[in-house]
């Protein structure tokens, strides 16, 4: 486990955030308990944001948690968001994705399952460089900075800040391009286990890739029906 991380935990309900903050502070590491969104999108506006991740309710009183997660990327793409809801609607889970979020665990959770998430992102904060044949840092029209999160469409000069997870997979499909990686490979590397609901997850990261692509038609990302994906880049 990487110890002494610092994660900013937002809870209203006072006894499930006082065992869950006590049993993360016991594994090592250092935690800010919030119990009101609208105090943490205070931190957020003063620049109170030095955390190496987020836990966020989503049913907050006043500013919930979606809320909060949108004014938490406003200001810093990289910090990874970890929604913890009693919501199983396929439909919330995918909003709080959609809104920047990076994961969700379902209420009532196990430590020992919250843990095993958070180690999941924290081993992932720093992508590590690959060594193909080609040009890594090449994709048709774009150019590609893994380790700076940063994509950008030459021509134009429009260039976008992603999120660490839309980073490690679009490297991912890079590194493989002209292959065709299968579902549970991808979301065993990208998100730590195979699972139903991380692949609807891996679908909207897919879509947002494709949209950021989108100025260059010779890059696309296919999806091979009942197999996976492949990342092809035409001349």
């Amino acid at each position: 486990m990487i110890s002494k991380a610092s994660l900013l935990y937002v809870e209203d309900d006072e006894s499930l955030g006082f065992v869950t903050r006590d049993n993360l502070e016991q594994h090592g590491y250092r935690v800010d308990h919030l119990s009101s969104g609208q105090r943490a999108a205070e931190c957020v506006e003063r620049g109170e944001l030095n955390y190496d991740l987020c836990l966020l309710d989503v049913m907050l009183p006043g500013v919930d948690g979606f809320t909060l997660a949108r004014r938490i990327r406003e200001v810093n793409r990289d910090v990874p968001i970890l929604f913890l809801t009693a919501k199983s609607l396929k439909e919330d889970r995918l909003q709080g994705l959609r809104l920047g979020g990076d994961d969700y665990i379902t209420k009532p959770f196990s430590i020992e399952e919250l843990i095993l998430k958070i180690e999941v992102f924290l081993r992932r904060n720093r992508i590590r460089p690959a060594g193909p044949s080609f040009d890594p840092d090449r994709l048709a029209g774009y150019r590609f900075e893994a380790a700076q999160l940063q994509l950008t469409h030459l021509e134009s000069g429009e260039s976008r800040r992603l999120t660490r997870r839309e980073a490690e997979l679009l490297q991912l499909l890079s590194r493989n391009r002209e292959k065709v990686l299968e579902r549970g490979d991808i979301l065993e590397q990208i998100w730590g286990e195979n699972d139903y609901f991380l692949g609807r997850s891996l679908d909207v990261f897919v879509s947002r890739l494709r949209k950021y692509l989108r100025q260059d038609p010779r890059i696309r990302i296919e999806n091979i029906h009942g197999v996976g994906f492949t990342l092809t880049v035409g001349e």
